[in-house]
C-alpha cells in the first residue's frame, strides 16, 4: 500500500489528534490544506495563534474570553442573584443564544469522569465555591449535559451546595424535543419527560 509523503502523514496525525476528527477526515483537511494557496494557509496559522494568544480565561465565571471580565459577567444589567453552571464555554454560548436568561454563568471546564482521568479536582469547584459563599446568589441553576458524565457532576457539585442556606439548587428538565416524536425518543429520554411532568 502506498504510503503518504512525510509533511502529509504529519499533517494527517495532527489532524487526527483533534475531537472529532477521524482518519479519512484526517486525510481530508490534510489535502485541503495542501491546496490551499500560500496567503490562506497564513491566514489559518494566524488565526490559530491568535486564538491561543488572544483569549483568556473570566476571572469570575471561567469562560473562555477575549477580555476578563467577560460580556456577561461586565454586564450590570445581568440578574447577580443566578448562576447557571455549565460544563463549557460552548454550553454558556448556546444558552445565551436563547436571550431569555438574564443571569450568571459558571463555566466547570468538563465534567466527573473517571474514566479519562477527571475528578472533581481537575474542574473549578473551587471558584464556584468561593462565587457561592457570597450571599447575593439566591439559585443556582445545574445545567451540565445529560450523560452519565453530566449527571453525576450535578449531582456531586448539588451535594457540596447542601451547607449554603437560603440557596436554591435546580436542575434543568429534560425530556422530549419540540417537535419530536414519542416513537423515535430512546426510553432513558421518555422515562425523563415524565418524571418531570408538570401541570398545565
Amino acid at each position: 500500500m502506498a504510503e503518504f509523503p512525510a509533511p502529509i502523514a504529519k499533517l494527517i496525525e495532527e489532524f487526527g489528534r483533534l475531537p472529532g476528527i477521524g482518519p479519512k477526515s484526517a486525510q481530508r483537511l490534510a489535502f485541503h490544506v495542501v491546496s490551499m494557496s500560500d496567503d490562506d494557509v497564513k491566514k489559518l496559522i494566524e488565526a490559530l495563534l491568535h486564538s491561543k494568544r488572544d483569549l483568556v480565561f473570566c476571572e469570575s465565571c471561567c469562560c473562555v474570553t477575549d477580555h476578563s471580565p467577560c460580556f456577561v459577567c461586565g454586564d450590570a444589567e445581568r440578574d447577580h442573584t443566578m448562576i447557571c453552571v455549565v460544563q463549557d464555554t460552548r454550553d454558556m454560548l448556546a444558552l445565551e443564544r436563547m436571550k431569555s436568561y438574564r443571569g450568571l454563568y459558571h463555566v466547570l471546564g468538563g465534567a466527573i469522569s473517571p474514566m479519562d482521568g477527571i475528578g472533581p479536582d481537575e474542574l473549578r469547584l473551587t471558584e464556584l465555591l468561593h462565587r457561592l459563599a457570597d450571599d447575593a446568589i439566591k439559585e443556582m441553576i445545574l445545567a451540565t449535559n445529560s450523560t452519565v458524565e453530566g449527571e453525576a457532576t450535578a449531582s456531586y457539585i448539588a451535594r457540596l451546595a447542601h451547607h449554603f442556606e437560603n440557596l436554591a439548587v435546580t436542575r434543568i428538565a429534560h425530556g422530549l424535543p419540540i417537535g419530536g416524536d414519542l416513537e423515535y425518543a430512546d426510553e432513558a429520554t421518555l422515562a425523563r419527560a415524565l418524571e418531570f411532568r408538570r401541570p398545565i
